[in-house]
């Protein structure tokens, strides 16, 4: 978890896997592949909560909730553009998670 807690701390003061956990109702599991997948399907085509939910199975409502913590669409986009700069390596750790 400390590879995804540090991105997430680079978009958004204070958030971290476990504290998302706590706040939305989910299991610190269920946030790393929620956080993974928003930050996968921000950049494909399509809605990024709907493809996001599909892939996790999680509930758009926890989806929309974790984006809202982590700083809203902007810090979503910024957390994508952290896991593409690494060339694929972070983003590679993190499908792990799905």
């Amino acid at each position: 978890m400390s590879l995804l807690d540090g991105i997430l701390n680079q978009v958004s003061d204070n958030a971290t896997v476990q504290n998302l956990a706590a706040k939305v109702g989910l299991s610190p599991e269920q946030v790393e592949q929620a956080v993974a997948a928003l930050g996968q399907a921000h950049t494909a085509p399509g809605d990024t909560v709907t493809t996001a939910a599909g892939q996790t199975g999680l509930p758009t409502d926890k989806l929309q909730e974790i984006i809202g913590h982590i700083g809203g669409e902007g810090s979503l986009g910024q957390f994508a553009e952290l896991l593409q700069q690494d060339g694929g390596g972070i983003m590679g750790s993190l499908k792990n998670f799905l």
